[in-house]
């Protein structure tokens, strides 16, 4: 979990949120914020740093247009230069923070639950089995459910198309203390990866994906989420271990909401699944929705 001092969700409306990261105060797009207004418009003028789109903010709320951070303070400069971090417990870990051109900062924070889901499945495993489990981690972003899944015990292989965002994840794992831990670090097209894994018949206790609409490999493949999903999780079905595992796959789609998801792990494997809405709570006590998720678990 975040502790406040952490990580905050200060207020959000008119298509974006304000969030405390540490010491900085960030505005930013949010497409869940759209049709809603700012509970405490006066806070939004301290922001240290702010999205600045092509004002077609309905459109580059979705996070897939480019745009700029600026400074809006010495604080904020001094992040601009130099990025921060952020640290996240039970389980332990730190994550880096560096703003991207899509208004990106290396975290999702609305995560935090389902990194405790995985921390706990990945003990849970390792008690039952005897050893360490192995999970696999597609469209692995910046590692955070790598290294909680790590700090669990858990060998984990970590894999995302874009060398920076994994170069970032090892930078994470260092500042975590978890530079020796067993993680394979790889930058490939999920799919491609998957699909030779099976090939070589590997297997993995624990498999975890947080897939976009839309995306590139890093050779040019086409990931599209309402064409690709499915024949992906069926091939993931494959390299699962029979007789311990699971699958945490979220979304931040519309039209792949809890229920959608649940039902799509359903059609892999029988067990236990856990599905619902990831939200962040202001400090004013507002729900603000950021995507589903669904947790598939089995044992015999």
């Amino acid at each position: 979990m975040f502790q406040t001092e952490q990580y905050q969700l200060v207020d959000f409306g008119g298509g974006r949120k304000l969030e405390r990261f540490g010491e900085i105060l960030t505005d930013r797009p949010s497409p869940p914020a759209l049709g809603t207004s700012p509970r405490a418009p006066r806070r939004w003028r301290e922001a240290d740093l702010f999205f600045r789109t092509d004002g077609k903010e309905k459109a580059a709320a979705s996070l897939g247009i480019r745009g700029r951070w600026e400074a809006r303070s010495p604080k904020g400069i001094a992040f601009l230069e130099a990025g921060g971090t952020v640290d996240h417990a039970d389980p332990d870990f730190t994550l880096e923070l560096k703003g991207s051109p899509f208004g990106h900062l290396g975290i999702f924070p609305e995560q935090s639950p389902n990194w405790n889901r995985l921390s706990r499945l990945c003990r849970d495993g390792a008690e039952k089995l005897a050893r360490p489990i192995r999970v696999l981690n597609l469209f692995a972003y910046t590692g955070g459910s790598s290294l909680a899944c790590a700090a669990a015990g858990a060998e984990v292989t970590h894999v995302d198309a874009a060398r920076n965002i994994v170069a970032q994840g090892r930078r994470n794992a260092e500042l975590s203390g978890l530079k020796d831990a067993p993680i394979h670090w790889i930058a490939d097209d999920a799919v491609k990866y998957v699909r030779r894994e099976e090939k070589r018949g590997k297997e993995y206790e624990g498999i975890v994906l947080d897939p976009p609409s839309y995306g590139h490999g890093t050779r040019g493949e086409v990931w599209r989420l309402t064409h690709d999903l499915l024949p992906l999780l069926s091939t993931l079905s494959a390299i699962l271990t029979p007789e311990f595992g699971f699958i945490l796959l979220t979304c931040h789609s519309p039209g792949f909401e809890s229920a959608r998801l649940a039902e799509l792990l359903s059609e892999q494997r029988s067990g236990k699944i856990e599905s619902g809405a990831m939200r962040l709570t202001s400090a004013a006590g507002a729900e603000l929705p950021a995507g589903h998720f669904a947790l598939l678990s089995f044992q015999r």
